[in-house]
């Protein structure tokens, strides 16, 4: 009878740890040791940082990597953890691998615009790694937001750039093409001026729940499901931490920048159509004839295959790809089809192409 007790009691203290676990995390957040791979600081401007990581890995690529994320996430899901680190990946095939980090907004911020990423801190920083790398030229690498901020930049200043990767980019803002996210981004549904008025910068949980509510059951249950099946499953959680960590971790919008986000690409679908202009300059997308490559989830609801599919036709490099994988929008970069589909390919296709900007 004392030892079935025993076992009884065992298992209640067992479920009720675990129990203490999850409750944890659903009230604190998950915690988790992300963006692992040692950088140093080598520029910075405002709340930007331009980082450069450290590896013991031999240099065998002469042309650097810049990394543009977008302005409403955290660059650290390009870095999350070891051994599920696209960055981390990257050096160890030899890559000097640069990063720039837009930082955390603050109120005094609010006026930031696209013209200021694109025309002076872009630069700077594309300037800073050939002046730290010892190179001529570099290669773009845009995320999201980030990409079409990169395809922007690539138009405009294309004289230092080798090759052009753009992932989960959104380029063609077509109302037929967004899906569910018409509905947070129309006119008819959101009032920007009222918005940025009210909070100068956007929080990002804003931004991050309108994100969510396109998939509101697997988003808000099925994480949480998850989450649970893991603890009582005694599966691992170190990845499910980071990328709960990195969801929840979103910064503030700046305001003026938002309101172009909105209007100018969402709304009047200005870059596809030729008529965009950052302080009078011109966006033509036909003036970028670098290799180029272009990723996508054929299960992204945040950038549809097609959005990102459009820069095909309207670029002019003769050497250019559009690559698919079957993932999300962010699983593309996490997910089981990551080490062993993206990561590769992307080496693959940056090795043949990375031999002619060393000084």
């Amino acid at each position: 009878m004392a030892e079935k007790t025993d076992v009884a009691t065992s298992d209640f203290e067992n479920f009720f740890d675990k129990y203490n676990q999850g409750m944890s995390i659903v009230v604190e957040g998950a915690q988790a040791d992300t963006g692992q791979t040692p950088k140093e600081t080598v520029w910075t401007k405002n709340k930007a940082r331009l980082y450069r990581y450290q590896t013991t890995a031999e240099k065998k690529q002469p042309v650097p990597i810049l990394f543009v994320f977008a302005l409403i996430n955290r660059p650290y899901i390009l870095d999350l953890m070891p051994g599920n680190s696209l960055i981390e990946f990257l050096c160890e095939q030899g890559y000097d691998v640069y990063l720039l980090d837009w930082g955390i907004p603050g109120d005094e911020d609010k006026d930031q615009s696209f013209d200021d990423y694109v025309l002076d801190y872009m630069p700077r920083a594309a300037k800073k790694v050939l002046k730290h790398s010892g190179a001529e030229k570099f290669t773009l690498f845009g995320y999201c937001m980030g990409g079409t901020m990169s395809a922007m930049y690539a138009s405009l200043f294309p004289e230092k750039l080798e090759n052009l990767i753009l992932m989960t980019t959104p380029i063609d803002f077509n109302k037929e093409e967004l899906g569910l996210y018409e509905l947070f981004t129309s006119e008819k549904y959101i009032d920007v001026g009222t918005l940025t008025d009210a909070f100068g910068n956007i929080p990002g949980d804003m931004i991050d729940t309108g994100n969510r509510m396109l998939k509101p059951v697997t988003n808000y249950v099925g994480t949480y499901v998850n989450m649970w099946e893991r603890i009582f499953e005694d599966k691992p959680m170190e990845t499910w931490l980071a990328m709960n960590k990195w969801v929840n971790d979103g910064p503030p919008f700046p305001g003026a920048a938002f309101k172009q986000w909105i209007t100018e690409f969402y709304q009047q679908n200005k870059l596809s159509q030729g008529e965009m202009k950052l302080r009078g300059k011109q966006i033509d997308l036909s003036k970028i004839d670098v290799p180029f490559l272009a990723i996508a989830g054929t299960k992204d609801h945040i950038c549809t295959p097609p959005q990102a599919e459009a820069i095909m036709d309207l670029i002019s490099s003769r050497d250019k790809e559009f690559f698919t994988l079957d993932a999300g929008h962010v699983g593309l970069m996490t997910g089981r089809g990551a080490k062993t589909s993206l990561w590769p390919k992307v080496d693959d296709w940056l090795s043949s192409r990375s031999g002619n900007g060393q000084s």
